[in-house]
């Protein structure tokens, strides 16, 4: 008999595991794939670290956290500068004085940058935007909004921005600094040797059992622990019985490339709506092109990303946090309350989209809570 079951082995669960392993407890992790680390996975790939379930550069500025993921990896100092390719013009992100004195042509100062963005947000201001083009025209004005808004949101929602409601873009950073580092946070890179390698350490000495579905052996699996912790979604562990929950979710087209460089950083986002991907991630820039002892790697791994609608057999990646699925998940959220032997935790079990940092910070609070 196990004190706890947990149910996957992504970030959330392979914390939980760690600490009450570390607590005496005994342990079962169990995950529905063949293999660890949940969306963090990476695979490696003509010695280059693949990040399998799409881009994962972990930021932070919480330092217990920072510290705490140090315990099980070397971070190397990678710092996120997205380039975003419209048709046949780069230009920086986020959007920065290199964005802007490349938009415009006669702006070269902060003052001037802020001027002109203001003018454009002026003409085209409305009191209560009623879609997301008129917020985003509201925030950054027609220009940035056209070139480096539009597409690239009607791509990963799959909708015209006029039919989007407003409140998906509460904000849009602008700095008026030459800085391309995409985060704020105190603390960001990637993990040397991959997030595999990190999760592995997270889950020395704990029992792991892989390709194993909780759901489908969910009476046999239910009776070995005293506790489970669930990190898959809430709900399809209750069978959709109020209906699915809806996601967005990515396809993938992996590459390799004889050639030592395709463009020259680890994210280009394409903001055109004629390009039918969102970005090219060269996973090989993560860690400078390098491998782990430093030599050049001479071929590349690339990573077409598409974003389409999620059905049953999908991999779920980004919640629609709109008002009809908070209000079905405060419902499913109701009955996982009424769960006494069941925790619900992490991305899917939450219906909430986490960063890496969060889901950690996550996972430690509500161990402290039990």
């Amino acid at each position: 008999m196990y004190d706890y079951l947990i149910v996957g082995s992504g970030l959330y669960g392979a914390v939980c595991a760690h600490e009450l392993s570390n607590r005496g407890k005994k342990v079962l992790v169990i995950d529905r794939r063949p293999h660890i680390a949940g969306n963090v996975y990476t695979q490696k790939v003509e010695g280059i670290n693949v990040h399998v379930y799409g881009a994962h550069i972990f930021h932070t500025s919480y330092k217990d956290v920072w510290e705490y993921v140090n315990r099980f990896a070397e971070f190397n100092n990678f710092v996120n500068c997205p380039v975003a390719r419209y048709k046949d013009e780069c230009y920086n992100l986020p959007f920065n004085m290199n964005t802007f004195t490349k938009l415009w042509r006669d702006v070269f100062t902060p003052e001037e940058a802020a001027r002109r963005i203001a003018e454009e947000i002026g003409e085209s201001y409305v009191e209560n935007p009623a879609n997301l083009e008129e917020q985003a025209i509201n925030l950054v004005g027609k220009t940035i909004y056209n070139k480096l808004v539009k597409g690239y949101t009607e791509k990963q929602w799959g909708r015209d921005c006029k039919e989007l409601p407003a409140f998906i873009i509460k904000r849009l950073p602008v700095r008026y600094t030459f800085d391309n580092n995409y985060f704020n946070d105190r603390y960001q890179g990637i993990p040397v040797g991959g997030y595999t390698k990190m999760v592995e350490n997270m889950l020395k000495g704990v029992e792991l059992k892989l390709d194993c579905d909780f759901l489908k052996c969910r009476e046999e699996l239910e009776k070995l622990a005293e506790k489970i912790i669930y990190t898959g979604a809430i709900d399809e562990y209750f069978g959709y019985i109020y209906g699915p929950l809806e996601y967005r979710s990515v396809r993938f087209e992996n590459e390799v490339l004889d050639i030592p460089n395709f463009q020259g950083n680890a994210a280009v986002n394409y903001t055109d709506r004629e390009i039918p991907w969102t970005r090219i991630i060269e996973h090989k820039w993560f860690e400078f092109g390098k491998d782990e002892e430093g030599r050049d790697l001479e071929k590349t791994v690339i990573s077409r990303e598409y974003s389409s609608e999620w059905k049953k057999g999908d991999e779920p990646y980004y919640p629609v946090n709109d008002k009809k699925n908070g209000e079905l998940y405060e419902r499913y959220k109701a009955l996982a309350e009424k769960e006494k032997k069941v925790i619900f935790g992490g991305r899917l079990g939450s219906y909430k989209y986490y960063d890496m940092d969060d889901v950690i910070k996550a996972a430690l609070t509500m161990l402290q809570s039990i």
